[in-house]
């Protein structure tokens, strides 16, 4: 009895250790880092909306688009109607809370695998993950006609963190809690992007003004969706955000502009797709963002 009691427990180490990897990060960002403070940042008003990325550390700059690659006609994209982002129950990709029984479920018990916390953190790393999947894929920024910069990477995953906590604040304090576990990933996750790109000494100041930068942009966002806003608003935002690299107002540039008014389109698709997103597949993380890649008629793309 003694060694099946053993071999369970063997085997279900590391499932704890999961739940104790991200519980650790949780615990050191909980005291300066809350998702909550983003309801601070508001009520500063634009200013925090205005803050600009430091400079960047030197990252090589990946070659120009291929020209065998089909052309993009930005101007007939995001006009379909809004739809769930759910995945359907036998899809492939979605991913199951594990059913244990016996012995194995009372020892995952008693490690509290089960509990609310412990699935919320698991639902969460499902969900940035989903998340860095459409941000990280070259395909927006194909379709966009962005370089690929830690700069432009770090703004679309701002964008993209924001239309997700947008969407859990429609579930009260569940979804803030939530959205807490969520954010913590987010910055473990920034940080060894900074490391990676270079940045080894002060990084601590790099992290607290992006953190800055994530509120302002949140604060930017949520302003330029509230039904006062003008219609222009949320492309302003966009460029200033995501394409501009000085701040300055949106150009003249019939390809800049094109680019800019379809990130808006997908945006306020993907925030209205996300609202119809159900509950389970909000917590849970089976649900995917609009494709961008693999469309067979670049002339007729309308999702």
């Amino acid at each position: 009895m003694l060694a099946r009691w053993g071999r369970a427990a063997s085997q279900l180490t590391a499932a704890a250790e999961l739940t104790r990897r991200v519980a650790a990060p949780r615990a050191a960002y909980l005291s300066d880092r809350s998702y909550s403070k983003v309801g601070t940042a508001a009520a500063a008003g634009s200013a925090a909306a205005t803050v600009t990325a430091p400079s960047t550390p030197a990252v090589p700059s990946p070659s120009k688009r291929p020209l065998n690659k089909p052309e993009v006609r930005l101007n007939v994209m995001f006009w379909s109607k809004a739809c769930s982002l759910a995945l359907p129950p036998n899809s492939p990709l979605r991913l199951e809370e594990p059913h244990y029984e016996g012995i194995k479920r009372v020892i995952l018990k008693l490690l509290l695998f089960y509990s609310k916390q412990s699935k919320s953190i698991r639902g969460a790393n499902v969900v940035y993950r989903r998340i860095i999947s459409q941000v990280d894929k070259p395909a927006i920024y194909d379709v966009f006609q962005l370089e690929k910069t830690f700069k432009t990477t770090f703004s679309l995953l701002v964008l993209h963190m924001w239309l997700f906590l947008r969407r859990l604040k429609e579930e009260g304090k569940e979804g803030v809690e939530f959205g807490q576990y969520l954010y913590e990933i987010y910055n473990h996750d920034l940080e060894l992007r900074v490391s990676k790109a270079g940045v080894n000494l002060l990084l601590t100041k790099w992290m607290k003004d992006l953190e800055k930068i994530f509120y302002g942009n949140i604060v930017a966002y949520d302003a330029a969706m509230t039904p006062e806003a003008k219609h222009d608003d949320l492309a302003n935002v966009i460029w200033r955000n995501i394409f501009s690299d000085d701040g300055s107002v949106l150009s003249n540039d019939a390809a800049a502009t094109a680019a800019v008014q379809a990130m808006a389109r997908y945006t306020r698709r993907e925030s209205t797709c996300l609202s119809l997103t159900d509950k389970e597949a909000i917590f849970s993380g089976n649900f995917m963002f609009t494709s961008l890649e693999n469309k067979p008629n670049p002339g007729k793309m309308t999702n």
